[in-house]
């Protein structure tokens, strides 16, 4: 009897790890799932500034032909964060995505020099779009890196760190980018160089 007692609690305890294996394994993948996700979120976005980035060089090109080394600057900083994008690595990806913030900064920099664009409804609509882009890129961003934060402290967390390396759990990266840098800058067409309303007549004496 002593000896299917013991037989029992044993089953018992077999079964119980495993059960708790099961749910860590479970948990993990939950986790890295949403993760995976998470990211996806951000590679959409990212694709789709890429896509506006020539059409906004070109718009800017015909107004601006001479600025020939910030169109370059631009094209080569679009093929770098393009490039490494194929990687699917976030650590790679974050500084080519900065690199591209940095020179389309530097694009509509050169753009306020040209008044003439306040008349061009196609570059105000890249803007536009650029903007909103980055909004949902910065969006997708934070959700991917609290969604980063948790896996990582999931895989360190104990009992899961003794079983995520046996399962193929590693950590991932986060996403960064340069809060300066993220933002489109909003160009302004004012001209600074109009003439003020003249002054009324002078009161009769």
């Amino acid at each position: 009897m002593a000896a299917v007692i013991i037989l029992l609690v044993i089953l018992g305890i077999i079964v119980l790890a495993v059960l708790m294996m099961l749910g860590i394994y479970n948990g993990l993948i939950r986790s890295r799932m949403r993760t995976r996700e998470a990211w996806s979120g951000i590679d959409v976005q990212l694709k789709r500034r890429a896509d506006l980035v020539p059409n906004l060089v070109e718009t800017v090109r015909g107004y601006a032909a001479h600025e020939r080394g910030t169109f370059e600057a631009v094209t080569a900083a679009r093929a770098d964060a393009v490039s490494a994008g194929a990687s699917g690595d976030p650590a790679k990806i974050g500084p080519a995505e900065n690199a591209l913030s940095q020179s389309l900064r530097s694009l509509f920099a050169v753009a306020e020099n040209y008044p003439q664009l306040r008349a061009v409804e196609s570059f105000l609509q890249l803007q536009e779009q650029l903007t909103a882009t980055e909004d949902k890129i910065e969006f997708a961003r934070r959700y991917y890196n609290t969604s980063v934060r948790d896996y990582n402290i999931a895989l360190q967390t104990f009992p899961r760190n003794l079983l995520a390396g046996g399962f193929g759990f590693h950590p991932m990266a986060f996403f960064e980018a340069e809060e300066t840098d993220r933002a489109v800058p909003q160009v302004s067409f004012q001209d600074p160089g109009a003439a003020a309303e003249p002054p009324g007549p002078p009161p009769a004496g």
